[in-house]
């Protein structure tokens, strides 16, 4: 049933249901308030159609009644005893509109299909931006290529799960965001996700942040002080460039994922903790191992599930739902940055060998160098800029007289555009 007429002369709701079943809608009347609310309970109908002056009950009355049944049902009321107070009233309590009596059946026809294709021009909405959230984003992560599309498949897989993880990717591919999206979608997001750079510490530094030390260790260690592991206990650890580690640091790192203990530097204690590790690197860990610089039985302890990130230059459909995101986050005082078609050209023609980073730092700087909202060519930085996007490969025009590798069409075409 799509429709429930609900006035009390009954001439008129049947005129009005004959019209509306005329044009294909499923409709009701009934004199009946209280019935046609027991309709509203047991059929999923979109509109109801109902008169303001009733013995039993008003108009806004039932208006009561039918929201907090249905709450999104359309109500539309009809009347002969129009008035400002009532159109108020019927608005305020969640009325679509209102109509006066006497009207022409045209007019109410307009009214209800109006509402209708509102309301399924909302719904389509909901469930395309269900379908976005579900294929083409997790956790604000941008995913309109089919390479994200299967990285993300595999990640909503691994986030359920508890076991240890490689990321494997170009520097600023976006590994870390993807570790945080693995662990806040995960059975431990209540606890703390502890995030280090391996690459950032000297070794011996790396090894107290990471298990702590006891006053006295080593010179500077005036007090006893917790590492990151104890920080993360219940939690996850991220561990970006694990390939950076040195030899002796991985054998302890082995110990914590086998035995689910450590010591602190100087200490001859074990701690026990339950951590979920999550690595990540840029390098070839397989020629490391080849070497010898990188020890097997971690990597293959960490490499339970491994993640590859393609680099943005392999998933260019990424590209444009990216530049729109930062070009959102960098808006000036609400103002939302636009980009002319040449800047737009030149960030969809480079490569990105800085991959995420460089894209959302590049626009950065555009949003900086601006002098409005508009984003040409001179703002971007000067890698982006030089990088000319590919020429047209499409046929030359008949008549045109080459120069060089250009038609004189070609180069007047270029000349306008500049």
């Amino acid at each position: 049933m799509d429709i429930i007429i609900i006035d009390d002369e009954a001439k008129m709701g049947q005129i009005i249901r004959r019209a509306l079943n005329r044009t294909g809608l499923d409709a009701e009347a009934t004199t009946d308030p209280k019935e046609g609310l027991d309709w509203l309970r047991d059929h999923p109908a979109r509109m109801i159609l109902c008169d303001l002056k009733m013995p039993t009950m008003s108009g806004l009355e039932v208006l009561a009644a039918a929201r907090s049944i249905r709450p999104d049902v359309g109500f539309i009321i009809m009347t002969a005893f129009a008035s400002a107070e009532t159109a108020v009233a019927a608005m305020k309590n969640g009325a679509y509109d209102y109509i006066i009596k006497p009207f022409a059946m045209d007019e109410l026809k307009t009214l209800v299909t109006r509402y209708l294709k509102g309301r399924k021009l909302e719904a389509e909405n909901a469930a395309l931006r269900a379908l976005v959230d579900e294929h083409f984003q997790f956790d604000h992560i941008i995913a309109a290529s089919q390479a994200m599309q299967d990285v993300l498949a595999v990640v909503r897989k691994v986030a359920r799960s508890d076991v240890s993880v490689m990321i494997r990717g170009e520097s600023g591919s976006g590994k870390e965001v993807l570790a945080g999206a693995i662990h806040n979608n995960g059975p431990r997001r209540d606890k703390p996700l502890i995030k280090v750079n391996c690459a950032a510490l000297p070794d011996n530094l790396l090894e107290s942040e990471l298990f702590g030390h006891v006053a006295g260790s080593f010179t500077g260690a005036t007090q006893t002080r917790a590492g990151l592991f104890e920080a993360a206990d219940g939690g996850a650890i991220f561990l970006d460039e694990i390939g950076d580690v040195s030899p002796s640091l991985q054998v302890r790192l082995l110990r914590v994922l086998q035995e689910g203990e450590f010591m602190r530097v100087g200490d001859t204690t074990p701690f026990r903790v339950d951590v979920r590790i999550i690595a990540a690197t840029h390098r070839d860990l397989e020629a490391a191992m080849r070497e010898g610089a990188f020890r097997s039985d971690l990597f293959y302890r960490l490499n339970v599930v491994p993640i590859q990130i393609p680099p943005l230059r392999e998933r260019r459909a990424d590209l444009p739902p990216l530049i729109e995101l930062f070009l959102k986050r960098f808006a000036r005082e609400g103002q939302v940055f636009e980009l002319t078609p040449a800047a737009r050209d030149h960030l969809l023609a480079y490569d990105w060998p800085g991959n995420v980073r460089e894209l959302e730092n590049a626009l950065e700087h555009a949003s900086v160098m601006a002098d409005g909202t508009l984003i040409d060519l001179d703002d971007l930085p000067l890698a982006v800029r030089n990088n000319r996007p590919p020429e047209d490969s499409g046929p030359t025009p008949s008549g045109g007289q080459s120069v060089g590798q250009m038609t004189l069409e070609e180069i007047e075409k270029q000349c306008l555009i500049q």
